[in-house]
């Protein structure tokens, strides 16, 4: 099954209350990453709202293919509980537990979706609401996993520039803050966060338009959660 509009950190919904109302509802920490045999984490939830808040929470396999995050429902690993009402200032604990017997082989990778409930009682004709969705990425991983080892190509397509990785390890990588010079100077800047390429999977993420660059070389540098990345690279297509 896949999962719609889920992103990294924390996705806001228009859904139906009154707006301008403040976001209810955290969620610590924000990346859970296990090393085998560990098998459970928590979540801490915290509402910081006047009313109580329902909450919903779903796990989901997270897995990449042509170049593109997929994410699929699972009972590998489990939420408990899956929902929850939170009463006003109250904080709360969610186990998220690996339930699958055979052992971890490398690393694999979930995303725990945790979404404040709208509750039909405060609907307002004609207004919207923000309604907060966290996104949690989760990882598990053996203790002798290779780690990431991930090769860089820019390339166009349908006049805009893609920055591929494919990353042949065994772990991801977190990539974040890409900058882009050639002749010089700066010809594009990503601030924030990008995305991850996990273990064995390639991903592509547009840059904008590549409008004026020429089949040179560009030097891309990176930071990733192992430290910054450098590296010089060819422009391929047209």
């Amino acid at each position: 099954m896949r999962l719609l509009s889920v992103g990294l950190g924390i996705l806001l919904s228009a859904l139906w209350m009154h707006a301008g109302a403040a976001a209810t509802l955290r969620v610590a920490p924000t990346t859970l990453e296990l090393i085998a045999p560990d098998s459970a984490a928590v979540l801490r939830l915290r509402n910081d709202a006047k009313r109580p808040i329902n909450v919903q929470i779903r796990v989901f396999r997270w897995m990449q293919s042509n170049g593109a995050d997929r994410f699929e429902a699972t009972d590998m690993v489990v939420a408990s509980p899956p929902a929850t009402q939170l009463a006003p200032g109250m904080d709360y604990t969610v186990r998220v537990v690996r339930t699958a017997r055979r052992p971890v082989t490398g690393e694999e990778s979930y995303r725990v979706v945790v979404d404040e409930l709208p509750d039909p009682g405060r609907r307002r004709a004609g207004t919207v609401s923000l309604v907060v969705r966290h996104v949690i990425p989760v990882f598990f991983r053996a203790a002798d996993a290779p780690g990431p080892r991930v090769s860089w190509n820019l390339a166009r397509s349908g006049g805009r520039l893609v920055l591929v990785a494919r990353n042949t390890g065994s772990s991801r990588l977190r990539i974040s803050d890409v900058l882009l010079r050639a002749g010089g100077g700066v010809v594009r800047r990503e601030s924030g966060l990008l995305g991850y390429v996990l273990g064995g999977a390639t991903m592509q993420w547009p840059l904008g338009a590549a409008a004026g660059l020429g089949g040179g070389p560009v030097t891309m540098t990176v930071q990733t959660h192992l430290g910054p990345i450098e590296a010089t690279l060819p422009i391929r297509g047209r």
